[in-house]
């Protein structure tokens, strides 16, 4: 082993004064990392400046150039030398490092963009002449006169070449643009009343690649249609209202159901104060209120903005402001995970309609390529599905086709036409004998979940609605049932506790000993009592009787891991919810159990009436919902 020199040598360093070129590039090093942060910097002084339209240029990934144009208030002559100088900013006095309103506060960030690439400022002011500046690797140009009629319009060009190390760092081109096009769209869903425009005008062509114009209307609309523009229509269409408020803390926005989820964490977009943040706090909280509707590899989808007084939050904690510290971090932790439970409970039975999407595109026929058997030379150009040609009926032939196909409401034996012949024997013999006829379908059609029909392969029932038809899994939709049943009465009689006969003495650091005592009364309403034992150590008296025989040692260290990184823990409710799991299962109805029209009539009302019944205990749909439009288009009936 080599052992590596000491840092200071026999001669003592001399601590030196370094020059203002050489601390905007380190503070370059810090603010701007790639080109999307440089973007991110521009975009948020537009904003700032109360811009209502801002468009992005770039080239090249936005190594050769970035270019931003606003309609702000803009600025003077005599503004524009104070704007590229560190720690100048007109945003705030200095006095108040709280009570921050805007998206910038530091004054670095022009002034660390012109450390380290070719920046160039044109601004006007209402009543000014409009004027121009510019900074190569640190040095300032003079005021310039310039032309322009409103606004801003900043262009930094070379971005790095003032640090060719930093070069060596800098991923593809269409790596860094689509880092660019991220940061666009953060900014874009925190301001909806905002048009945003970005462009790629590498190589002399212009390519536009994002375009989101100000939209009209109360918050929400204007927020879903924002939503929709940058994470599609699918997303807005499946997703609940998010609106509460706690102790001065309000938290608005949109949360998809958990039938609609992501493979990775990619639609998840946090908001504090109109500014995009990526918290680990805030993410664990929305990763709890999707706690048991929700597979481990399965993660939410959600666009969520908490507002609350400045001085409550500290924004100063992270040299990109991409997280934040609250000052009672508890408060927004427990209002997000509220707020996305009560939601998911007033959604019902209601699944994403991309489920039923999915099914539909199911039962569409393969493309001609993937019909040809293996060993067959691919063809040339790729040939669209068949396409099943049907002549047009006449409207009186339809509707007597119709009725004549409709099932009975009564659940009788229909007649037979007077083409059948007499003999005719069904293809297919029952299992079983038939049940007693159920209420008239009439009566329960216009319900959600519609009538039931007699069950398909033991397994599912389909049930008719007014406007389609359903299909449901029917163990998946009872297990979810009694799972919520026995959660149901645990929250009424508590979590009974087991005493241990001997207690469990679990030794621990000082600091996580403390941080878990903090947190004794709630885990003692979970059934895990704990106590000091001297020093450091923790007493585990008591365990969740639900639980049975457990490690009581690696338990707290597992919930010890989830206090550090998120400031809460519901690891111990979550193995409860578990185990209530396991119960639901094994006590629902079984696949291949045939059953009468009655339960299932009974199985889809309380399935209407039950909190989270649109999925089952892993996060699987239990129902599939096809429009009659769909089918009818299936069968080249429209």
């Amino acid at each position: 082993m080599n052992i590596q020199p000491p840092k200071i040598g026999a001669t003592r360093p001399v601590i030196r004064q370094l020059d203002d070129s050489a601390a905007n590039r380190i503070a370059a090093g810090e603010v701007v990392e790639r080109p999307a942060s440089a973007v991110k910097e521009i975009v948020e002084n537009a904003l700032d400046a109360g811009a209502t339209r801002i468009e992005i240029a770039y080239a090249d990934g936005g190594k050769t150039l970035i270019r931003v144009s606003d309609d702000g208030c803009g600025m003077t002559a005599e503004d524009l030398p104070l704007a590229l100088s560190r720690h100048a900013t007109s945003k705030i006095d200095g006095s108040d490092l709280l009570n921050i309103h805007t998206f910038g506060f530091r004054g670095e960030a022009l002034p660390s963009l012109g450390a380290v690439g070719r920046l160039s400022i044109a601004s006007r002011a209402e009543g000014f002449e409009a004027a121009q500046m510019s900074v190569e690797g640190g040095r300032p140009g003079p005021v310039k006169p310039a032309a322009l009629n409103r606004g801003t319009v900043v262009e930094l060009r070379d971005l790095f070449y003032a640090t060719p190390a930093r070069l060596k760092f800098m991923r593809t081109d269409r790596a860094e643009a689509q880092a660019i096009l991220d940061a666009v769209k953060r900014l874009a869903m925190a301001e909806p009343y905002v048009s945003f425009r970005l462009n790629d005008i590498s190589n002399g062509a212009t390519r536009e690649l994002f375009r989101a114009d100000a939209e009209q209307g109360e918050l929400f609309g204007a927020l879903a249609g924002r939503l929709a523009r940058i994470l599609g229509r699918d997303f807005t269409d499946n997703a609940m209202v998010i609106d509460a408020e706690r102790e001065g803390i309000r938290l608005t926005g949109y949360a998809a159901l958990p039938t609609y989820s992501r493979g990775a964490a990619v639609e998840q977009f946090l908001f504090v104060n109109g500014r995009p943040v990526r918290d680990k706090m805030l993410l664990g909280a929305l990763r709890a209120g999707y706690m048991d509707v929700l597979p481990r590899d399965r993660h939410p989808a959600a666009a969520l903005f908490l507002s609350c007084d400045p001085e409550r939050v500290d924004v100063n904690v992270h040299p990109a402001k991409a997280e934040v510290r609250f000052r009672e971090a508890g408060i927004p932790r427990g209002l997000i995970v509220t707020a996305i439970r009560h939601a998911l409970a007033e959604a019902g039975q209601r699944a994403s309609s991309t489920v039923g999407t999915e099914t539909l595109a199911a039962f569409r026929p393969e493309p001609v390529e993937r019909q040809m058997t293996l060993g067959e030379p691919a063809p040339q150009t790729a040939f669209p599905p068949r396409v099943y040609q049907m002549d047009r009926p006449s409207a009186g032939a339809m509707r007597a086709s119709y009725a004549a196909q409709a099932p009975l409401h009564d659940f009788e034996e229909a007649p037979p036409p007077p083409w059948a012949m007499p003999a005719a024997q069904p293809l297919i013999q029952p299992s079983a004998p038939a049940q007693a006829p159920a209420p008239p379908a009439r009566q329960v059609e216009h319900a959600p979940l519609g009538a039931p029909r007699p069950a398909g392969h033991e397994n599912y029932i389909i049930a008719q609605t007014e406007t389609g038809m359903v299909i449901v899994d029917q163990h998946a939709a009872h297990e979810r049932l009694n799972y919520e049943r026995l959660k149901r009465q645990m929250a009424e009689k508590g979590v009974a506790a087991q005493a241990l006969l001997i207690p469990e003495i679990v030794e621990l650091s000082p600091g996580d000993a403390a941080l878990l005592l903090d947190h004794a009364d709630d885990l003692a309403r979970l059934g895990l009592g704990i106590e000091p034992f001297g020093g450091s150590a923790v007493a585990v008296r008591e365990t969740p009787a639900i639980l049975g025989e457990i490690n009581a040692a690696n338990l707290l260290r597992d919930v010890l891991d989830e206090l550090s990184d998120l400031g809460g823990s519901d690891l111990v409710l979550a193995k409860i919810d578990a185990v209530l799991s396991r119960m639901a299962c094994h006590g629902s109805i079984r696949s291949g159990r045939r059953m009468q029209v009655e339960e299932m009539n009974a199985l889809l009302r309380e399935m209407e009436a039950t909190p989270f019944s649109g999925q089952c205990n892993h996060g699987r749909p239990t129902y599939v919902e096809l429009k009659l439009s769909d089918i009818e288009r299936l069968f080249g009936r429209t």
